[in-house]
């Protein structure tokens, strides 16, 4: 699938060399540097994300809730980023492998389609707060389980179906031909400026919910600081509170989506309108591993800042832990178990524990 077209000089002239050597521009120092960030914020962001999942999945409570269904969808997206991103973008810069137009389209779909999801992930989770927000006394008639379900359902049936438009027929006949992209082999320029610009709306949107969370959240704090009395009162002040911190919350996440995303949404739109230098290539190519840190740093907000995931998350911890201990005292025997009263009342309690945990996830 090598043609005869060239790579664009610096004027937009042709100059020679194979179409397939106009994306891979990278030095070695640079493809050192690139693989490290990969092969170390990959595997950190699959673990981080399959733990995120596990403990979600592990919880009745959680998993009956809207927004931790969005988070769900949120950590499956990053999973996905940490390995179609990796392998393929190593592939691709590190070993400068050649594929044909149909498993290149594959592997840059499954990477459109893991950092779609992520970008729609989080606009589903800005709406159900602005819910929770401007909504609160019918937020759960307005956001049921099933309707939270059918959003991600409609979600990723979308996001797979733009992903692989490419796939489907929206391509270039060759590698270089214009009009296509000098960033991405066999992509049309015109499918590029649509994905960028659809991407583009989708961060608008959060932008625009959370800026409207925070002036309600910051309006009822401020209301609520004059005097008051009554049990009503606390419990009010207590769900304002921690809806202003879910509000932050999000919004740290969302800010840290914008500063990795901007730049390669940038060199995108450029690559539209203008003719990428080599060194516009090498710049974007670093960009893009921004996206990789941050589905990376995604979990760990949650971990830090979700009390109720952190308690759960202590909790299948424990849950391990004494299943583990029941494990070895099965298999050392009987006699170190009934050592004590105490001792085998506590081991009691935990295995009923982990019982329950484990019918819980049933």
């Amino acid at each position: 699938f090598l043609t005869d077209h060239f790579c664009p000089g610096e004027n937009g002239d042709r100059i020679g060399t194979k179409s397939r050597k106009c994306y891979m521009v990278l030095n070695e120092s640079e493809k050192k540097a690139i693989s490290s960030i990969c092969l170390i914020a990959g595997p950190v962001t699959f673990l981080e994300n399959i733990l995120v999942l596990l403990v979600i999945a592990s919880s009745t409570t959680l998993r009956r809730r809207p927004s931790y269904l969005f988070i769900s969808s949120l950590a499956l997206a990053d999973t996905f980023a940490s390995c179609f991103f990796t392998i393929s973008f190593l592939d691709f810069h590190l070993y400068s492998k050649s594929d044909g137009p149909n498993i290149s389209l594959f592997k840059l779909g499954g990477v459109t389609m893991a950092f779609t999801g992520s970008v729609g992930s989080l606009l589903l989770t800005a709406l159900d707060r602005y819910l929770c927000i401007y909504q609160a006394s019918n937020y759960k008639v307005l956001l049921t389980r099933t309707r939270a379900k059918l959003a991600i359902v409609l979600l990723w049936c979308t996001t797979v179906i733009i992903s692989f438009l490419p796939l489907m027929g929206w391509r270039c006949a060759t590698e270089f031909h214009p009009p296509c992209s000098l960033l991405f082999p066999y992509v049309d320029d015109h499918y590029l400026a649509f994905w960028t610009g659809l991407q583009l709306v989708v961060l608008f949107l959060i932008i625009v919910a959370y800026v409207l969370i925070l002036w309600k959240a910051n309006r009822h704090e401020a209301a609520m600081g004059g005097p008051k009395s009554g049990r009503q009162s606390v419990k009010g002040q207590a769900r304002m509170r921690m809806d202003i911190q879910l509000a932050r919350t999000f919004s740290l996440i969302l800010l840290i989506l914008a500063v990795c995303w901007l730049p390669v949404l940038s060199f995108m739109m450029v690559d539209v309108t203008v003719i990428l230098t080599d060194k516009q290539q090498r710049m974007f190519a670093f960009c893009c591993t921004l996206c990789l840190v941050n589905s990376c740093v995604n979990p760990l907000l949650y971990a830090l800042r979700c009390k109720e995931l952190r308690a759960e998350l202590f909790a299948l911890l424990a849950c391990c832990k004494a299943c583990r201990e029941r494990t070895l005292g099965n298999t050392r025997g009987q006699r170190k178990e009934n050592g004590s009263g105490i001792s085998k009342k506590s081991k009691d309690q935990k295995t009923l524990f982990c019982d329950m945990k484990l019918q819980d996830i049933k």
